[in-house]
């Protein structure tokens, strides 16, 4: 495997290039820095908001190793600083408030970081002369609900319910900048994201992993029977890069790109590989109290395999074992 990751960036591409990325501590944002400081020579400056010890940016030794600026997305002459003195022509814009159940229960802190904090961003990029390419993540959940499936870039942007509506404003924002002001953006759009790394615990595959470690029975809030597409964090974080390197393309800029293993799968069967993955015997606990869900939602990546050249390296289980490693690891238990 390791072996393809590096044939995936092109590391003559990243070398001097000065780099700023925007929510470092989270699980996208901490691969997609420690794939780059691992196999270019990029400089990368990375904004957090929070001093977050156990995460994989401080955890994987990171964090020394680049340049960190602590502040938030939506302090507009932050940006403008960071963008001017380190000279930035690379943006990662890759902060975002990602939890559902928190945007449902804190829907204006959620509005501030989403989408304040995209125009904030786009807005210092526009008025910054060295500025070259800009990713913005956006989501799958920015098509809100939709019959047609799978979700294909063209799909509208229609989401209902706070966090959703927040991905879908931050991504047309994109869109908009693009097309009046010929910002050089892309937006990319993932399934839901899984992987080592993610301490956001009310998630599912860290919450099941969790739940089994220490033996307690899994907790599903849902009823198990939406349909998610899951993919494996590195995947995105390589899909993230190749478009940035594909953005010398002039037709590549101002597109979006659907990133997915196109495997979809119910939320009780990837419960139940999670827990078979681990040999564990638990009863799966379902309270079925999950709010404004949508029923089913998975992603064609079929354009990104063709403008992109991008493809997952990651089966679903080959991503599964190596974060479940991951935890065992983080919770210092031993494989048995």
């Amino acid at each position: 495997m390791a072996s393809m990751e590096i044939k995936s960036i092109n590391s003559k591409f990243w070398q001097n290039r000065n780099v700023f990325i925007t929510g470092g501590t989270g699980l996208l944002g901490s691969w997609v820095i420690k794939l780059l400081h691992e196999k270019t020579r990029a400089n990368i400056v990375v904004l957090i908001r929070d001093h977050i010890p156990d995460s994989h940016l401080f955890l994987d030794k990171m964090f020394p190793q680049v340049n960190v600026v602590k502040g938030s997305v939506e302090d507009y002459l932050l940006i403008e600083r960071i963008l001017g003195e380190y000279e930035i022509d690379t943006v990662l814009h890759l902060a975002a408030q990602t939890i559902a159940p928190i945007a449902n229960r804190n829907p204006l802190s959620t509005f501030e970081t989403n989408i304040k904090g995209t125009w904030t961003m786009l807005e210092a990029c526009r008025r910054s002369p060295n500025i070259k390419k800009i990713i913005v993540s956006s989501s799958d959940k920015a098509y809100g609900e939709s019959r047609t499936l799978p979700y294909v870039e063209e799909t509208p942007l229609k989401g209902q319910h706070p966090y959703d509506v927040s991905k879908s404003c931050a991504d047309l924002i994109a869109q908009a900048y693009y097309s009046s002001y010929n910002l050089p953006v892309c937006i990319t759009r993932c399934g839901n994201l899984f992987g080592g790394g993610d301490l956001n615990f009310n998630r599912l595959v860290p919450s099941v992993i969790r739940s089994v470690l220490f033996g307690e029975c899994p907790v599903l809030r849902s009823n198990g029977k939406f349909i998610r597409d899951f993919i494996y964090v590195e995947d995105a974080a390589l899909g993230i890069i190749k478009a940035v390197e594909s953005m010398d393309d002039i037709n590549i800029v101002g597109q979006a790109f659907n990133f997915s293993n196109e495997n979809p799968i119910l939320v009780i069967d990837m419960v139940s590989l999670i827990m078979k993955k681990m040999n564990s015997k638990l009863d799966i606990k379902i309270t079925n109290e999950s709010m404004n869900e949508i029923y089913k939602q998975y992603l064609s990546a079929y354009k990104a395999k063709t403008l992109l050249d991008w493809k997952p390296v990651y089966s679903l289980e080959t991503g599964l074992n190596k974060t479940i490693k991951w935890y065992k690891s983080f919770f210092n238990i031993q494989n048995k």
